[in-house]
């Protein structure tokens, strides 16, 4: 009799976490059942794509007259390294007591992809439900499935995953081997990737191109505090001479009139709460987080502490079934050693309720990454993920808490006929600024407020003195993660074209929170960029790939429309057909493009070394197991091992030893100029662990010692010492 349900989560720890919820005890060995259900899970994605020599066998070689690889129906593949789950998987399914099947795995795009490729490939055709959660606690688990909703509802959210996927494989792969086989290097382009490097890339021109120019500027000393010059026109002084002139002329006066002392209330409201890609830059910002190592961090804090609630967010808002639920989140947070206190506050005062924490209209899938009601236990997490916790806490408290208040005192004075100002602040109620802490590092000296005396209008100050100071521009900033995520997010400035920059604002930028971070690594994997402590540097790949690659694959415009048309098929109103007939004629045009420029491309590590087989020259790579040679030309393939590092020491400074050469000739290197040939070196260590070293020696002396004074022991003795011990 067919009565048990199958629930699929994407990972392991989900599924055991839903097996808990739902009572399931019966351990199997990739599943546990209970009574009413049988909770199983993924491994990430189980099935994909498959690869264009798939298809046709004569696609394992890249040629470019076989491009562009259009297949007239897409096949679905089994990963093989997590075949074994499928397999299980789709053993379950078969079953005769499961009648239907729950789809829990992430409420997402990427996450309905994962549980509806499973199915298709496992033919899966009864009864599908979705559960769709923001939150891993046992309370909105017990919501979730008490508010299931079918699987059909979600459909256009499955054909924009799938879209997405083709679109990304048919442009991928084509425009990669293109590029590939026209210029006989390892290159790949893609929708998100091409533009952010071309960003990186655009910066590090601005800063090449950039001549620094001296200006000079004039500050005004008063007792406790100073003001800044300001030029008629508001133009800079470039002209040391002018500049002399202008402080010898206000050096010669005594006092500084007051010509203006404007006083006025100001309120600052609290920052939103935290989205993803704002939280990623944060990170950045305050402990030097890759994107990526938030993102882990995040989603551990996620799936395993359940501490935090969805983390792949473009939300920084609330919905308003949410309202009820602050007061006990505020609760456990009570026992925070950093944010107890506040947390009390604020429970004690009525919640803030406004459009800019709870607003249903900028909630799509998910809201803002907040606490979840579960009570942290902070002897279980590592520094890292704390340091995320304190970080979402801290926004999450903010938000509930009273405006920043200061008065502000703007100053305008005359001194022999010049213009100088000063801000000052005088702080009423530091209110959210209690929690954290947003100065710039980058905030100019000379507009920096500061404390100012009780000034009128008319009064006139005595003056100290005018400093001279000399001042050259800057060249724009080298990318870090936190800016070049903020680049990724508004690209808009990037495009000329007005109607396409409302295109980017409305797709919320190239990319999307989830896959920002992965896009970044991709780009340092794959040596067209480099991290170099928080500054990217675009490398000479990189470089030499933008002035190859189709002139409309850089632009983010391009990859926002992308995402905008995903997003209109997710929302019913554009079909997958019509979108991928278009991608596919792109890929056409793509390729065409690819084909026809003139075009070169130099290898960096292109060698003097020729190829045996096709006497093409040779390049030198790093590979898994050290530097070899590879042949240039793609399509000979030849490989030569260079160097590797052994696990032999040197027996002079004792580090690694680097293995150089082959066969015969092979010899052990080390960077403190040992050398040796690794035939003799070998047979010397054969024989030092045939022989006894000094600790053997010692070792042997000391037992033959204690073996000698037992026998010289009677056996009453040792009869009775042995009676001792049992007492």
């Amino acid at each position: 009799m067919a009565n048990k349900t199958l629930v699929l989560a994407e990972k392991p720890y989900q599924g055991r976490e839903l097996a808990r919820v739902l009572n399931c005890r019966q351990k199997g060995k990739g599943y546990i059942e209970g009574n009413n259900y049988i909770v199983t899970w993924a491994l990430g994605h189980l099935v994909t794509l498959a690869t264009p020599d798939e298809y046709d066998k004569k696609y394992k070689k890249w040629q470019m007259e076989h491009l562009p690889i259009i297949p007239k129906e897409f096949k679905l593949v089994i990963i093989p390294s997590t075949r074994h789950q499928f397999r299980l998987i789709s053993q379950l399914m078969k079953r005769q007591d499961v009648k239907d099947l729950i789809i829990a795995t992430d409420a997402g795009r990427e996450g309905e992809l994962v549980a509806r490729w499973i199915m298709e490939k496992a033919g899966w055709r009864k009864e599908t439900k979705r559960l769709w959660i923001s939150s891993q606690t046992d309370a909105a688990v017990k919501e979730g499935f008490a508010k299931l909703k079918s699987a059909q509802e979600y459909d256009n959210l499955y054909a924009a995953a799938k879209g997405r996927s083709i679109s990304d494989w048919l442009v991928g792969f084509n425009i990669s081997r293109a590029l590939t086989c026209k210029y006989h290097a390892s290159l790949s382009a893609g929708r998100v990737q091409t533009p952010t490097l071309a960003i990186i890339a655009g910066r590090e021109e601005e800063i090449e191109k950039f001549k620094p120019q001296t200006y000079f500027t004039l500050s005004a000393l008063f007792s406790g505090f100073k003001a800044q010059h300001r030029p008629k026109g508001d133009r800079r002084l470039n002209v040391l001479e002018e500049a002399e002139n202008l402080q010898k002329k206000c050096q010669r006066e005594r006092s500084a009139l007051v010509k203006s002392a404007v006083k006025s209330n100001k309120r600052e409201l609290p920052p939103l709460l935290f989205d993803l890609t704002e939280l990623q830059r944060e990170a950045n910002r305050i402990y030097s987080f890759s994107a990526k190592k938030t993102l882990d961090l995040t989603q551990r804090l996620y799936e395993e502490h359940k501490l935090l609630t969805y983390p792949r967010t473009d939300s920084k808002y609330l919905s308003s079934d949410l309202v009820a639920t602050i007061p006990a989140r505020l609760k456990n947070l009570n026992h925070s050693p950093t944010y107890g206190k506040i947390a009390q506050a604020l429970l004690n005062q009525p919640l803030r309720n406004n459009k800019r924490i709870f607003n249903d209209e900028k909630v799509s899938d998910h809201y803002a990454i907040i606490p979840t009601e579960e009570r942290a236990n902070y002897l279980a997490l590592t520094q890292d993920e704390r340091s995320i916790y304190e970080l979402v806490v801290a926004r999450f408290l903010a938000a509930f808490s009273p405006d920043f208040l200061y008065e502000q005192l703007d100053l305008t004075l005359k001194i022999a006929g010049e213009e100088f100002t000063a801000k000052g602040k005088a702080i009423k109620s530091l209110g959210w600024r209690n929690l954290l802490n947003l100065d710039r590092e980058d905030e100019d000296e000379e507009d920096q407020e500061q404390v100012l005396p009780a000034i009128k209008d008319g009064q006139s100050i005595p003056l100290q003195d005018v400093q001279l100071n000399r001042r050259q521009t800057q060249a724009p900033k080298r990318y870090t993660e936190a800016t070049l995520l903020s680049a990724m997010e508004n690209p808009s400035r990037f495009v000329e074209d007005k109607n396409l920059r409302s295109v980017l604002q409305e797709a919320k930028g190239i990319g999307t929170p989830a896959t920002r971070a992965e896009i970044i690594e991709r780009l340092i994997s794959a040596n067209y960029v480099e991290r170099r402590g928080k500054e990217f540097f675009p490398l000479s790949k990189g470089r030499q790939l933008l002035e190859l690659v189709p002139e409309d694959l850089k632009s983010p415009a391009l990859t926002a429309v992308w995402e905008e048309k995903l997003n209109s098929i997710a929302q019913g109103k554009l079909s997958e057909k019509a979108f991928l007939k278009e991608i596919i004629e792109y890929t056409k045009d793509l390729v065409k493009t690819v084909k026809t420029t003139q075009g070169t491309y130099r290898h960096d590590n292109l060698t003097g070394n020729r190829c045996p087989n096709c006497n093409q020259f040779m390049l030198e790579i790093n590979g898994k197991r050290g530097k070899m040679l590879v042949c240039s030309d793609r399509e000979c393939g030849f490989r030569q091992n260079l160097s590797y590092l052994s696990n032999a020491r040197c027996p002079v400074c004792h580090k690694k030893l680097e293995v150089v050469g082959e066969g015969d000739k092979r010899l052990y290197t080390c960077s403190c100029g040992f050398r040796e040939r690794f035939d003799r070196f070998n047979q010397e260590l054969a024989k030092k662990r045939n022989q006894a070293g000094r600790a053997d020696v010692i070792r042997y002396q000391k037992e033959q010692a204690k073996r000698e004074k037992e026998e010289s022991v009677s056996a009453f003795e040792l009869a009775f010492k042995k009676a001792q011990k049992k007492k």
